[in-house]
C-alpha cells in the first residue's frame, strides 16, 4: 500500500475478481456507508474472505483502491469529452460534478482514509496533474481567475459533495449541476 500506482499486471481472472470486489464494495458502501461489515462485500461479490484479504489487506486498502479507481474513471470520462484549449477545464469541472453525483460514496471514501497516507497522496497528485494543463489554458484565455490552482481541484471535488444531499440520482445530478454553475461563476475573473 506504499503508493496508489496501478496494480501490477495480474492474470485476467484475478483482475476480474478484484473488480468484482471493488464493485461489491462500492455497492455496499453506497447503501450502508464505509463502515459496513466487510462480510457484506464478500457476500455481494460472491467470493471468499481469502480473496478479499489477498487483494485488500484491510478496509483502508479497499477504500484507497476505490478512490484510485474513481480517479481512473474521472480521467477516462474527461478524455472522452475530447475538450481542448480553454474549454477543457470547464469540461473537467463538469466531469467531476457528475462523477460525484453518480458515485455517492466517493466523498465518504475521501473522508474515511488518512489523507496523508502515501496511496491517497499519490491519487491526489494524479487528480491535480489531470487539472494542470486544462486550468493553465483556461487561465491563459481569461476564463478562470489567476489565483485558482490545480491543487484546488480536490477541494472543488469535495465542494461537489454537497450534491449528495439529494435523495435520488436525479436530485443529486440537479444539485451537482447547480453547484457547478455557482462554482463557474466564482472561478471566473472579476469583470473589469
Amino acid at each position: 500500500m506504499a503508493g496508489m500506482t496501478h496494480a501490477p499486471p495480474q492474470r485476467q481472472d484475478a483482475a476480474l475478481r478484484r473488480e468484482r470486489l471493488l464493485d461489491a464494495a462500492n455497492a455496499v458502501f453506497s447503501e450502508q456507508g464505509v463502515t459496513a461489515p466487510l462480510e457484506l462485500v464478500i457476500e455481494r461479490a460472491g467470493l471468499g474472505r481469502a480473496t478479499l484479504y489477498r487483494n485488500f489487506p484491510d478496509r483502508a486498502a479497499l477504500i484507497e483502491a476505490l478512490i484510485d479507481r474513481g480517479v481512473d474513471r474521472i480521467a477516462e470520462r474527461f478524455a472522452r469529452t475530447g475538450a481542448q484549449g480553454a474549454d477543457a477545464f470547464d469540461a473537467l469541472l463538469e466531469v467531476l460534478a457528475l462523477h460525484v453525483a453518480e458515485s455517492a460514496p466517493l466523498v465518504d471514501y475521501w473522508r474515511a482514509v488518512d489523507l496523508r497516507s502515501p496511496g491517497v497522496l499519490a491519487t491526489r497528485r494524479r487528480l491535480v496533474a489531470l487539472a494542470e494543463a486544462p486550468l493553465a489554458q483556461a487561465r491563459a484565455a481569461g476564463r478562470v481567475r489567476d489565483d485558482v490552482a490545480a491543487a484546488d481541484v480536490p477541494l472543488i471535488l469535495a465542494m461537489f459533495g454537497a450534491c449528495l444531499r439529494g435523495g435520488s440520482a436525479a436530485e443529486r445530478r440537479r444539485l451537482a449541476l447547480r453547484a457547478l454553475a455557482l462554482l463557474r461563476h466564482g472561478l471566473a475573473p472579476a469583470a473589469p
